[in-house]
């Protein structure tokens, strides 16, 4: 859980990410250059995390600077930036793994190249092991945890990006833990 000095933190980062917007709706590119800088990683990250992929994650960050820089100027509530920001980059991820997913598999059941079980000695602090089984994880249940735990949004943001209730995320956060939970331990992990 974050500590005071973190909310701080935010709370100033909000304000200079609302003053960035007002350029950037103003038109002053170098603006938008800023807001680019202080946003890709995290938004690449993000997308990373759902496609499982670097080069899914370059395309689909490309896409989501497109719409940021097509919509910017509707965005009424500048302090809901990073909310907005997510919320473009879910739209375009879930347009994205639609298209994936409506595409026939080339591949059969016999060529799946399915990962063997883990060591019965493995350590939790094994971040490759973790990383590996939440991209395992159904898309919708991997999406709560990365908002949640690894860009540090709130149920309310959470809520706001995905566009369902906050008793929805709950129920969907506390799912993807027992998920997660459930194929750590099938590996040999203990949690």
């Amino acid at each position: 859980m974050a500590d005071s000095a973190s909310h701080g933190d935010l709370a100033h980062g909000s304000r200079e990410d609302e003053f960035l917007v007002i350029r950037c709706q103003l038109g002053e590119r170098a603006a938008f250059d800023e807001l680019i800088d202080r946003w890709h990683v995290r938004l690449w990250q993000y997308a990373r995390r759902l496609t499982g992929s670097d080069e899914a994650a370059d395309d689909s960050t490309q896409d989501i600077w497109l719409r940021v820089r097509r919509d910017l100027g509707q965005l009424r509530d500048r302090s809901r930036l990073r909310a907005w920001l997510y919320g473009i980059a879910r739209r375009v991820l879930m347009d994205r793994l639609r298209i994936r997913y409506a595409t026939p598999l080339e591949a059969s059941i016999e060529n799946l190249d399915l990962p063997a079980a883990a060591d019965s000695n493995a350590d939790i602090d094994d971040i490759g092991l973790m990383e590996e089984e939440l991209e395992r994880l159904p898309v919708i249940e991997r999406e709560m945890l990365v908002l949640f735990y690894l860009n540090d949004l709130s149920l309310n943001e959470i809520a706001d990006v995905a566009g369902i209730p906050v008793g929805t995320v709950k129920s969907r956060l506390h799912r993807a833990r027992h998920m997660l939970r459930q194929q750590l331990i099938a590996q040999g992990v203990t949690p």
